[in-house]
């Protein structure tokens, strides 16, 4: 394999989009060298993630496209650049597509590069040059081809891998997550169907009930249906073929507002990403209106400095049933308590973002408990190393 093309990487292209910096000259910049004579490769990814970060999708995919016919790993120093050399696994595709590596190294030193894999090619050949790897590649209808292809690699890998587990990762998908998860007293994972268009147009009980095109992400195409009445309309909508279908629980707190928490889970051990507070049962943290309401950010920062004993001691069984039925090294999850106080786990997934550039003038709190997370998981990193 030829060597790796440099790049800036997706956390410093990202940290200039989400702070509101004009990314022009860098854009300037990144295009003088991919269209020079030859092109960098490197920058022509780099590029496509800048579209990507300002909502060009197609285009961004179509510049990835471009530059991994050219090439498929990519290096970038991390920190000092001096220290262990990280490899990871990454699928081709969208931002949502692979564990967000790149954000959980802040602050560590070292070498990280992504080896970009694409459906239908064979699986990559297991390469020694390297100290240790990480199987990145999320689930999804998308990637399964590719988790598929490296089931056996995984397990022959040459150097120690970090979420090896293939099956543990198809198994994250949302109508099969559920199933490993059942029958917990401390524990509700609502059953979710995955049906076609037509099967979804004669449900007729059970309403009511949450809906949502299988490999969306962020609320796109979810909506709750009360009845069957609603179905026709909800299809006419949404231009899939394939759905995810489960009962609607209703996890409101006592003064109507739905709480909804991101949690990873290092080694099994539970850190808090976030928590959102919204008046909407569809809760993203992006259109819960924290940055607007300062009770909110109150609530969201005492919930971070308690976590520990807290939110995270009521439902240490959980959390445990959750590390022992997957049994990934680094997982995380969107969840919340049950009017019953049990934890109602509405998803699981590697690649689910996870980042520390939210402003500290309004969240001074989350600075701390992202640090947090990110050093147990390059803690991970140095004892599988040791």
């Amino acid at each position: 394999m030829s060597e790796p093309a440099v790049t800036a990487g997706l956390a410093g292209l990202a940290r200039l989009i989400f702070t509101g910096q004009d990314p022009q000259p860098t854009w300037n910049a990144l295009m003088a060298r991919a269209t020079a004579s030859p092109p960098d490769v490197g920058a022509m990814l780099d590029l496509s993630t800048l579209l990507q970060l300002t909502g060009q999708r197609d285009q961004a995919l179509a510049l990835q496209a471009d530059a991994l016919a050219r090439q498929r790993r990519f290096r970038r120093k991390v920190g000092t650049g001096e220290g262990p050399r990280l490899l990871a696994l990454v699928a081709a595709g969208d931002l949502m597509a692979s564990t967000p590596v790149e954000f959980l190294l802040a602050g560590w030193n070292g070498e990280l590069d992504l080896l970009f894999l694409v459906p239908d090619d064979p699986p990559p050949t297991p390469m020694a040059d390297h100290d240790l790897a990480i199987l990145a590649v999320g689930e999804s209808d998308a990637n399964a081809p590719i988790l598929r292809a490296l089931s056996g690699v995984a397990a022959a890998w040459p150097r120690p891998m970090l979420n090896a587990n293939v099956s543990a990762i198809a198994a994250l998908g949302r109508d099969r997550a559920p199933a490993r998860l059942a029958g917990r007293a401390d524990l509700v994972a609502p059953p979710t169907r995955r049906v076609a268009r037509a099967e979804l147009a004669a449900i007729d009980e059970g309403f009511p009930i949450i809906a949502r095109p299988v490999d969306s992400h962020a609320g796109a195409g979810l909506e709750k249906l009360q009845t069957a009445a609603e179905l026709g309309g909800y299809l006419e909508r949404q231009a899939g073929e394939t759905f995810y279908v489960s009962p609607f629980v209703d996890y409101a707190s006592p003064d109507g507002r739905f709480r909804k928490l991101r949690v990873a889970l290092v080694a099994g051990r539970p850190f808090i990403v976030h928590m959102a507070v919204s008046e909407h049962w569809m809760v993203h943290y992006l259109n819960a209106g924290m940055a607007e309401d300062a009770g909110k950010r109150a609530e969201e920062a005492a919930m971070m400095a308690t976590f520990d004993t807290g939110f995270a001691a009521r439902h240490a069984a959980a959390f445990q049933a959750l590390h022992a039925a997957f049994g990934l090294d680094y997982v995380a999850l969107d969840c919340a308590e049950d009017r019953q106080g049990r934890l109602l786990v509405f998803e699981a997934d590697t690649a689910m973002i996870v980042h520390d550039m939210d402003p500290p003038e309004l969240y001074p709190y989350k600075a701390p408990a992202m640090h947090k997370l990110f050093a147990a998981f390059q803690a991970l990193i140095a004892a599988r190393l040791g």
